[in-house]
Protein backbone atom coordinates (compact mmCIF):
# COMPACT_ATOMS: atom_id res chain seq x y z
CA UNK A 1 0.00 0.00 0.00
CA UNK A 2 1.15 3.20 -1.17
CA UNK A 3 -1.13 5.65 1.14
CA UNK A 4 0.20 7.03 4.08
CA UNK A 5 -2.89 9.07 4.91
CA UNK A 6 -6.20 8.23 4.40
CA UNK A 7 -9.07 10.69 4.75
CA UNK A 8 -13.06 9.27 5.01
CA UNK A 9 -16.16 11.66 5.13
CA UNK A 10 -14.27 13.96 7.37
CA UNK A 11 -16.46 16.57 8.76
CA UNK A 12 -15.41 18.98 11.15
CA UNK A 13 -18.34 21.30 12.51
CA UNK A 14 -17.53 24.28 14.91
CA UNK A 15 -20.73 25.53 15.28
CA UNK A 16 -24.09 25.33 13.16
CA UNK A 17 -22.95 28.06 11.45
CA UNK A 18 -19.50 27.12 10.44
CA UNK A 19 -18.44 24.25 8.65
CA UNK A 20 -14.99 23.68 8.39
CA UNK A 21 -14.66 20.09 6.56
CA UNK A 22 -17.58 18.74 4.75
CA UNK A 23 -17.51 15.16 4.02
CA UNK A 24 -13.85 15.16 2.73
CA UNK A 25 -12.52 12.34 1.36
CA UNK A 26 -8.96 11.90 0.07
CA UNK A 27 -5.03 10.04 0.18
CA UNK A 28 -2.38 11.10 0.69
CA UNK A 29 0.58 8.91 -0.93
CA UNK A 30 4.46 7.88 0.68
CA UNK A 31 7.45 9.52 -0.73
CA UNK A 32 6.04 12.73 -2.06
CA UNK A 33 5.59 16.61 -1.73
CA UNK A 34 1.94 17.67 -1.93
CA UNK A 35 0.98 21.06 -1.78
CA UNK A 36 -2.56 21.46 0.28
CA UNK A 37 -4.11 24.57 -1.80
CA UNK A 38 -6.47 26.68 -0.93
CA UNK A 39 -7.58 30.33 0.28
CA UNK A 40 -7.72 31.38 3.70
CA UNK A 41 -10.39 29.82 5.31
CA UNK A 42 -10.82 26.82 3.56
CA UNK A 43 -10.00 24.39 5.83
CA UNK A 44 -6.42 23.63 5.52
CA UNK A 45 -5.05 24.28 8.94
CA UNK A 46 -8.55 22.27 10.33
CA UNK A 47 -7.29 19.85 8.80
CA UNK A 48 -4.14 19.31 10.26
CA UNK A 49 -5.17 19.88 13.28
CA UNK A 50 -7.26 16.95 12.99
CA UNK A 51 -4.47 14.84 11.28
CA UNK A 52 -1.80 15.66 14.33
CA UNK A 53 -4.74 15.06 17.39
CA UNK A 54 -4.86 18.47 18.40
CA UNK A 55 -8.88 18.26 16.85
CA UNK A 56 -11.37 15.64 16.83
CA UNK A 57 -13.35 15.44 13.95
CA UNK A 58 -17.18 15.72 14.19
CA UNK A 59 -17.76 12.65 11.63
CA UNK A 60 -15.38 10.70 9.63
CA UNK A 61 -12.08 9.22 9.98
CA UNK A 62 -8.84 10.34 9.02
CA UNK A 63 -5.60 7.32 9.46
CA UNK A 64 -2.15 7.75 9.21
CA UNK A 65 -0.51 4.21 8.47
CA UNK A 66 -3.35 2.70 9.21
CA UNK A 67 -3.58 4.37 12.33
CA UNK A 68 -5.92 7.28 13.98
CA UNK A 69 -4.22 10.09 15.10
CA UNK A 70 -2.43 9.40 18.70
CA UNK A 71 0.89 8.80 20.20
CA UNK A 72 1.69 6.47 18.04
CA UNK A 73 1.21 8.93 14.65
CA UNK A 74 2.55 11.87 16.74
CA UNK A 75 5.68 10.11 17.17
CA UNK A 76 6.26 9.69 13.54
CA UNK A 77 4.62 13.57 12.12
CA UNK A 78 6.94 16.37 12.38
CA UNK A 79 4.51 19.69 12.56
CA UNK A 80 5.26 22.89 11.76
CA UNK A 81 2.25 24.92 13.43
CA UNK A 82 1.10 28.26 11.46
CA UNK A 83 1.80 30.01 14.27
CA UNK A 84 5.58 30.21 16.27
CA UNK A 85 5.16 28.12 19.17
CA UNK A 86 9.22 28.38 20.79
CA UNK A 87 9.53 30.18 23.90
CA UNK A 88 11.44 33.51 24.23
CA UNK A 89 12.95 32.74 26.82
CA UNK A 90 14.83 29.93 25.78
CA UNK A 91 18.25 29.67 23.56
CA UNK A 92 18.93 28.13 20.56
CA UNK A 93 20.65 25.45 21.76
CA UNK A 94 18.15 24.31 24.17
CA UNK A 95 15.24 24.10 22.16
CA UNK A 96 18.26 21.71 20.29
CA UNK A 97 18.41 19.54 23.32
CA UNK A 98 14.62 19.57 24.17
CA UNK A 99 13.86 18.47 21.26
CA UNK A 100 16.73 15.71 21.28
CA UNK A 101 15.49 14.62 24.54
CA UNK A 102 11.54 14.24 23.53
CA UNK A 103 11.85 12.87 20.35
CA UNK A 104 13.88 9.53 19.51
CA UNK A 105 14.43 10.63 15.52
CA UNK A 106 15.89 14.20 16.47
CA UNK A 107 19.18 14.36 14.69
CA UNK A 108 21.00 17.21 16.49
CA UNK A 109 24.07 16.96 13.96
CA UNK A 110 22.21 18.03 11.56
CA UNK A 111 20.12 21.07 13.56
CA UNK A 112 23.86 22.25 14.15
CA UNK A 113 25.23 22.13 10.92
CA UNK A 114 21.85 23.58 9.61
CA UNK A 115 22.28 26.57 12.16
CA UNK A 116 25.78 26.77 11.18
CA UNK A 117 25.16 26.89 7.55
CA UNK A 118 23.14 30.48 8.39
CA UNK A 119 25.36 32.22 10.56
CA UNK A 120 22.84 31.60 13.74
CA UNK A 121 24.10 31.17 17.23
CA UNK A 122 23.41 28.37 19.75
CA UNK A 123 23.23 30.65 22.64
CA UNK A 124 21.21 33.41 21.45
CA UNK A 125 17.70 33.62 22.80
CA UNK A 126 14.92 33.60 20.80
CA UNK A 127 13.76 36.93 21.80
CA UNK A 128 16.94 38.31 20.84
CA UNK A 129 16.21 36.93 16.46
CA UNK A 130 14.39 38.65 13.81
CA UNK A 131 10.84 37.10 12.31
CA UNK A 132 12.93 35.52 9.94
CA UNK A 133 15.22 34.06 12.10
CA UNK A 134 12.96 32.98 14.50
CA UNK A 135 10.93 31.06 11.58
CA UNK A 136 14.40 29.36 10.43
CA UNK A 137 15.16 28.17 13.79
CA UNK A 138 11.59 26.62 14.08
CA UNK A 139 11.75 24.85 10.83
CA UNK A 140 14.97 23.56 11.31
CA UNK A 141 14.01 22.27 14.15
CA UNK A 142 11.04 20.21 12.65
CA UNK A 143 13.22 18.89 9.73
CA UNK A 144 15.69 17.76 11.95
CA UNK A 145 14.01 14.54 12.55
CA UNK A 146 13.02 11.32 10.25
CA UNK A 147 9.91 11.49 10.30
CA UNK A 148 7.62 9.47 8.09
CA UNK A 149 5.14 12.79 7.57
CA UNK A 150 6.51 16.51 8.09
CA UNK A 151 3.11 18.69 8.06
CA UNK A 152 4.38 22.48 7.30
CA UNK A 153 1.09 25.11 7.70
CA UNK A 154 1.83 28.23 6.15
CA UNK A 155 5.77 27.95 6.16
CA UNK A 156 6.79 30.68 4.00
CA UNK A 157 3.96 33.15 4.87
CA UNK A 158 4.73 36.45 6.48
CA UNK A 159 8.94 36.61 5.46
CA UNK A 160 11.18 38.22 3.29
CA UNK A 161 12.17 36.49 -0.10
CA UNK A 162 15.34 35.63 1.08
CA UNK A 163 14.06 33.75 3.24
CA UNK A 164 11.32 32.21 1.54
CA UNK A 165 14.12 30.51 -0.71
CA UNK A 166 16.00 28.94 2.63
CA UNK A 167 12.93 27.89 4.09
CA UNK A 168 11.98 25.77 0.25
CA UNK A 169 15.57 24.93 0.03
CA UNK A 170 15.63 23.53 3.39
CA UNK A 171 12.24 21.16 2.96
CA UNK A 172 13.50 19.72 -0.24
CA UNK A 173 17.12 18.80 0.94
CA UNK A 174 16.26 17.69 4.65
CA UNK A 175 13.99 15.26 4.48
CA UNK A 176 13.84 11.30 3.79
CA UNK A 177 12.93 10.37 0.07
CA UNK A 178 10.34 7.99 1.11
CA UNK A 179 8.81 10.48 3.86
CA UNK A 180 6.09 12.78 2.49
CA UNK A 181 5.69 16.69 3.28
CA UNK A 182 2.20 17.89 3.14
CA UNK A 183 3.01 22.01 2.10
CA UNK A 184 0.14 23.89 3.30
CA UNK A 185 0.23 27.46 1.77
CA UNK A 186 -1.71 29.75 -0.42
CA UNK A 187 1.41 30.95 -2.14
CA UNK A 188 1.38 28.55 -4.74
CA UNK A 189 3.62 30.30 -7.24
CA UNK A 190 7.00 30.26 -4.86
CA UNK A 191 6.55 26.59 -3.63
CA UNK A 192 5.13 25.18 -7.20
CA UNK A 193 8.44 23.52 -8.72
CA UNK A 194 8.90 21.58 -5.40
CA UNK A 195 5.42 19.74 -5.67
CA UNK A 196 4.48 16.90 -7.12
CA UNK A 197 0.84 16.54 -6.14
CA UNK A 198 -2.11 19.11 -5.26
CA UNK A 199 -4.63 19.00 -3.12
CA UNK A 200 -7.33 22.00 -3.76
CA UNK A 201 -9.86 22.74 -1.17
CA UNK A 202 -12.25 25.17 -0.33
CA UNK A 203 -14.96 25.95 2.06
CA UNK A 204 -13.95 22.93 3.81
CA UNK A 205 -14.69 20.73 0.29
CA UNK A 206 -12.00 18.76 -1.83
CA UNK A 207 -12.60 20.66 -4.92
CA UNK A 208 -10.03 18.15 -7.06
CA UNK A 209 -6.41 16.55 -6.38
CA UNK A 210 -3.69 15.91 -9.21
CA UNK A 211 -0.46 15.87 -9.87
CA UNK A 212 0.92 18.77 -11.30
CA UNK A 213 2.09 16.79 -14.40
CA UNK A 214 -1.12 16.12 -15.26
CA UNK A 215 -2.50 20.16 -14.45
CA UNK A 216 0.47 21.29 -16.51
CA UNK A 217 -0.30 19.06 -19.28
CA UNK A 218 -4.02 18.40 -19.47
CA UNK A 219 -4.70 22.07 -18.27
CA UNK A 220 -1.79 23.73 -20.17
CA UNK A 221 -1.12 25.70 -17.22
CA UNK A 222 0.96 26.16 -14.01
CA UNK A 223 -0.47 24.91 -10.83
CA UNK A 224 -0.60 28.66 -9.38
CA UNK A 225 -2.63 29.88 -12.95
CA UNK A 226 -5.24 26.88 -12.72
CA UNK A 227 -5.60 27.41 -8.81
CA UNK A 228 -6.46 31.46 -9.97
CA UNK A 229 -8.99 30.00 -12.57
CA UNK A 230 -10.39 27.59 -10.49
CA UNK A 231 -11.26 29.84 -7.29
CA UNK A 232 -11.50 32.74 -9.73
CA UNK A 233 -8.34 35.20 -7.41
Amino acid sequence: MNELVTVTNLTKVYDKRKTALNQMNLSIPKGKIVGLLGPNGSGKTTLIKIMNGLLRPTEGTVLINGSAPGPETKARISYLPERTYLRNSMKVKELIAYFADFYEDFKTERAKEMLESLGIDENAKIKTLSKGTREKVQLILVMSRDADLFILDEPIAGVDPAARDYIIKTIITNYNENATVLLSTHLISDIENVLDEVIFIKDGNMVMQATVEEIREEKGKSVDAYFREVFAC
